[in-house]
């Protein structure tokens, strides 16, 4: 982001708590920043819409580095996993109104892709700062399961007034502990007399499948490249 969208997200967290991602949060951001509304309309084309996906993003590159700077070797990967989506969460405490704000803007039909987009970026994120080096089937995979784990997650932060978020600690613990029960049970599989040529077969397709490839190092997260025609 450059220097005049940051000056101007930053302005925004004044006004979102009260007005939501609207047009009169933006333009008294563009305002307070000291940016020319035809200036800021240009950084965000679709006005407060963009701003909202602007703060989300900022989010998930300061996890990034939290990521990146942070030592996990000691923890098992469910505890790392728990670690990230805590770590995403406890960054917006401070601003946790704008986040349901956005939670309710891109809850509306029109703006549904973007939050799934978002989320699917915030997994993609965690993983990817995990090591996750799944080059076919298990990258989708991966990323849709812990997407419906954070947004479940975020949800539940969002209401939750237990001291400390204990209460939305507990139920990330719960919802991991069925991902692992899933993965738990795929191990089963495989090695099920019965059901082994199955999981095989399945297998074999699931290897087929290619994870998108990144053009560049700074590519935003979960982004690719359309496919050629």
């Amino acid at each position: 982001m450059s220097d005049q969208s940051d000056a101007i997200l930053d302005a925004a967290m004044m006004h979102v708590p009260f007005d939501g991602w609207s047009e009169t949060s933006f333009s008294a951001a563009a305002q307070d920043a000291g940016v020319p509304i035809g200036e800021a309309r240009a950084l965000f084309p679709r006005g407060a819409v963009d701003l909202a996906v602007a703060f989300h993003r900022r989010g998930d590159r300061g996890l990034g580095t939290r990521l990146v700077e942070t030592d996990l070797t000691g923890m098992r990967f469910r505890e790392k996993v728990t670690w990230a989506v805590k770590a995403r969460l406890d960054a917006v405490e401070d601003d946790k109104e704008a986040v349901r704000r956005g939670a309710t803007l891109f809850a509306l039909p029109i703006y549904a892709a973007d939050g799934a987009k978002l989320v699917w970026e915030t997994a993609d994120t965690i993983w990817a700062g995990l090591g996750d080096t799944s080059e076919d089937l298990n990258w989708y995979t991966k990323r849709a399961t812990l997407s419906g784990v954070y947004s479940a997650t975020v949800l539940f932060w969002l209401g939750d007034t237990s001291e400390g978020h204990s209460a939305t600690w507990a139920f990330l613990d719960r919802r991991i502990g069925d991902v692992m029960r899933f993965e738990e049970i795929k191990a089963m599989v495989r090695t099920n007399a019965l059901l082994k040529p199955f999981a095989e077969g399945f297998e074999r397709f699931a290897s087929s499948v290619k994870a998108p490839a990144r053009r560049a190092p700074d590519d935003l997260p979960g982004r690719w490249p359309p496919t050629a025609n």
